[in-house]
């Protein structure tokens, strides 16, 4: 295994953390990452985008959550250096000359994130997996320079991690498996910055218990509970904050809105900044995307919320100044009903292609095996004092009834006028009295028939 080290700081640099407390900086090539114009570019994009419109607090950026997933790998690096290292090759414990590689993987895990990311990945046909790789090895780059201090090749190695390409096993699931680093300190930091508590479990135990073996990183039978809390966290996380249907909302107009400036910059009818001209006229590069953040595309919207244009300026001023849009639960049957309710929607006044969308937020709170997807092969395995592993929900009953379910829902979204209309009379009451006749519950059903005497 070749040795990755880099030149220590004269003095350790520690950053004051409100979830960690302290992040702790002894090496100059992850000093030197982070001060990279590349990295300090997380601190203007926001982690959890349109959240703070229902959460207030959640402004919180994905500059720091990078350094907390880099703190949280330096802490568990040295678990393993102290208490599994390894002592010859192939014994399935931690290699310490790895130790480096996974920090600074974990500190640019998610640097090819760009704002409003989900959305806006979708509209451009971007990837912020790839585009992380592309940032770390274009030796153009602060980073890829930073990164080369190490050795020529030390930049590819990273992103092979992202990649999940990289030999180790133990080195990707770290950063990328169902208990990683990642989700150990978004579930806690979007907790502490929605004022939500419950994201919180106990992260002292977890990495008490902790511990690598060949194929990947495992927990001591000891910690179940600690596991157990970990996994019921993140399920109530996705139910309460990520899933919440005015965050969807607010996405969704998000989307309309680029999805409306697209048509209309390629029409030559839209006043734009040039950092997004770009994008909206599909001839982007890495430096185009690098100078993209949620402050240019505040501005744009501000631009866009005087349009001539109606539709523009409505959702530019939607998504400005929190105007959601109402929604209710479908399923598959009553999905049938939304060509109906788009043309009462398009009678009253709204154009349903801007105005109308299905959006789906369904999430495996613990799945045991995943074949394919983002966690391919990636139960959380216990290792029973003999060194047997067993999965996860054999041990635990709690979680054996999450294993493999769907949490969560389809919502069609339309115009809260629609619903909710004030005491004067309005010349669309017909239509909006037929629209309120397929909605019961927060739901959408079809009309009942009369029942015959």
């Amino acid at each position: 295994m070749e040795k990755f080290q880099s030149k220590q700081l004269d003095h350790e640099k520690v950053f004051r953390d409100p979830v960690h407390t302290y992040i702790h900086v002894k090496d100059k090539v992850v000093f030197d990452v982070i001060n990279a114009k590349e990295f300090q570019r997380l601190r203007r994009i926001k982690q959890l985008g349109p959240a703070s419109y229902v959460f207030p607090g959640a402004t919180h950026t994905r500059f720091e959550h990078n350094l907390g997933v880099y703190e949280l790998t330096r802490r568990i690096c040295n678990i393993f250096e102290e208490k599994y290292p390894s002592v010859h090759p192939g014994d399935g414990l931690w290699d310490p000359n790895e130790s480096l590689l996974a920090q600074c993987a974990a500190l640019l895990h998610d640097i090819g994130h760009g704002p409003y990311s989900h959305t806006f990945e979708h509209l451009f046909d971007t990837n912020h997996e790839k585009m992380g790789q592309e940032i770390i090895t274009d030796k153009n780059t602060e980073i890829n320079k930073a990164l080369r201090q190490v050795s020529p090749n030390f930049p590819e190695l990273v992103a092979s991690v992202i990649a999940k390409t990289y030999p180790n096993p133990q080195v990707v699931k770290l950063i990328s498996s169902q208990a990683d680093a990642d989700r150990m300190d978004y579930l806690l930091r979007d907790a502490y910055f929605t004022g939500v508590t419950y994201g919180a479990f106990d992260l002292t135990r977890i990495l008490e218990v902790i511990r690598p073996y060949r194929d990947g990183i495992c927990f001591t039978y000891k910690g179940i509970h600690a596991v157990e809390d970990y996994i019921i966290s993140r399920y109530q996380m996705y139910q309460q904050v990520y899933f919440h249907r005015v965050n969807r909302s607010m996405e969704v107009i998000l989307h309309h809105l680029l999805q409306r400036a697209q048509r209309l910059y390629q029409e030559n009818k839209l006043q734009v900044t040039p950092q997004l001209a770009a994008f909206l006229g599909e001839n982007w590069t890495l430096n185009d995307y690098l100078k993209l953040d949620d402050g240019v595309m505040e501005t744009n919207f501000l631009l866009w919320s005087g349009s001539s244009d109606q539709i523009l300026a409505d959702l530019a001023n939607r998504y400005l100044y929190r105007h959601p849009l109402e929604s209710v639960k479908i399923n598959e049957e009553t999905k049938n009903l939304i060509p109906k309710l788009d043309k009462l929607i398009e009678q009253a006044g709204f154009n349903p292609k801007y105005y109308t969308d299905t959006n789906s937020a369904f999430d495996e709170p613990y799945d045991a095996y995943k074949p394919t997807g983002k966690n391919a092969h990636s139960p959380i395995e216990i290792m029973q004092e003999d060194g047997t592993l067993v999965e996860l929900s054999e041990f635990s009953p709690l979680v054996k009834s999450l294993n493999g379910t769907l949490q969560g829902d389809e919502r069609f979204f339309f115009p809260k006028t629609m619903v909710k209309q004030n005491n004067e009379p309005q010349i669309f009451d017909p239509i909006y009295q037929e629209f309120q006749k397929y909605i019961r519950n927060n739901e959408l059903h079809y009309l009942r028939r009369p029942s015959k005497k």
